[in-house]
């Protein structure tokens, strides 16, 4: 028995900068998972997967990332992902200075 699908967000890594980018609904990149449009059939997250794909002049490395949807937009529910959204944990710098 197959289990049911969860929401997804399609992420990858800017070509250039190596940044987390997550994919919108009017198939360009934002580095904010709030403003990912949210996938919730299985179906039509690989028709969007292969749409994301085909911008390989701008992005690497593609995927689907499992989300939860909340008040503010897609929220990882996994901790990877949420790494990922934040950025490296070492020093106070970056994305990480933006949150707070």
């Amino acid at each position: 028995m197959s289990r049911p699908f969860t929401p997804k967000v399609i992420t990858a890594n800017a070509l250039l900068e190596g940044d987390v980018v997550y994919f919108t609904p009017q198939d360009n990149w934002t580095r904010h998972m709030s403003e990912a449009e949210l996938i919730e059939d299985e179906a039509h997250a690989q028709v969007r997967l292969l749409d994301a794909e085909r911008q390989q002049n701008q992005i690497v490395g593609a995927y689907l990332a499992d989300v939860a949807k909340g008040p503010n937009g897609p929220e990882p529910t996994h901790f990877r992902e949420d790494f990922r959204r934040t950025g490296p944990s070492n020093y106070f710098h970056g994305k990480q200075a933006e949150v707070a």
